[in-house]
């Protein structure tokens, strides 16, 4: 998609968080108002005839899109959060990462296999968060999964995208 506003409000920093990464920071488009809106049309095209009753939003940036998304498409939203962040009963799902294991988890009541669930993100560069999250819904055994990225990274040898089966459904909007 790479829309040319969205690409030209895409701020990215190099050598951040250490030398060798240049990191594409969404904040820019959130302050833009253009720019949410541009996010949230294109989004709803993609899965306005896919009967969403949930959107997943994956701790804390994929929250912003994930909420304003819901509203226009009628879904509820579920916030997937690192532990102790969430006060009712949870469920957990924990990953591997370059550097040591994460969780992150989301209430037991959250999702029912009735549920056709929409998972978002900002921004897919390893896969690993997402891969987990995807892992943490399945467990509810939704009718369907989709999976939505704001931002896809590939020019930095990244390939995300593959840890995931071939068969899921993962959409981005700008890839670079």
């Amino acid at each position: 998609m790479n829309n040319e506003i969205l690409m030209k409000n895409l701020r990215c920093i190099p050598d951040f968080p250490i030398k060798g990464i240049n990191f594409r920071d969404v904040t820019t488009l959130f302050k833009n108002p253009e720019c949410i809106q541009i996010m949230v049309d294109e989004l709803y095209e993609l899965y306005k005839d896919k009967g969403i009753t949930k959107i997943v939003g994956i701790e804390s940036r994929g929250f912003v899109i994930a909420a304003a998304l819901a509203i226009k498409l009628g879904a509820g939203i579920v916030l997937c959060r690192k532990p102790g962040k969430l006060p009712a009963e949870t469920v957990q799902e924990s990953y591997e990462k370059e550097y040591g294991t994460d969780t992150i988890e989301i209430h037991k009541d959250a999702i029912e296999e009735t549920d056709v669930v929409l998972l978002h993100d900002d921004l897919l560069a390893t896969g690993g968060t997402m891969k987990a999250a995807y892992n943490l819904v399945k467990k509810f055994n939704p009718k369907d999964i989709y999976v939505n990225f704001i931002i896809e990274i590939t020019d930095e040898g990244l390939h995300g995208r593959d840890i995931f089966d071939k068969d899921t459904d993962i959409k981005t909007l700008i890839t670079v």
